[in-house]
């Protein structure tokens, strides 16, 4: 199966993934912001397939607002219209998008010594539920 994608479906599929990096770094620990990125950002870059195309690198111009919740307005609905998309056109990338999102939240959160604060499980969990929505 052929997968077409716009520009438009790109840009979201980056918005949702690069979003929700940016909203696990937003979660993380004063001083711990720039490690939760950079786990992230290397999942993200990590990734094959169509989805490792798409993301190899992060939306240009989005404007994500001033707070987590301006960013969580876009971010998590960006991530359920990702899932839609890629899934009426290739049920297996619409897979690959969740996992690496999944992967990037997970490297993400493991930055911290111990277990993740429960600011990060929490948004994680607002993640996970906005990837399964669709």
């Amino acid at each position: 199966m052929s997968v077409t994608l716009t520009d438009q479906d790109k840009l979201t599929l980056r918005t949702a993934a690069w979003g929700a990096v940016s909203l696990m770094s937003a979660a993380g620990a004063a001083g711990s912001a720039h490690k939760v990125a950079t786990e992230g950002s290397i999942a993200l870059t990590s990734a094959t397939g169509l989805v490792g195309h798409v993301l190899t690198k992060a939306p240009k111009g989005v404007k994500y607002g001033k707070s987590v919740a301006d960013l969580a307005d876009q971010v998590l609905p960006a991530l359920t219209a990702a899932m839609s998309l890629l899934e009426q056109q290739d049920p297996a990338e619409a897979g690959n998008f969740r996992s690496t999102v999944v992967v990037a939240v997970e490297a993400a959160a493991r930055t911290h010594q111990g277990q993740p604060s429960p600011t990060l499980v929490e948004m994680a969990r607002k993640i996970t539920e906005a990837l399964d929505a669709a």
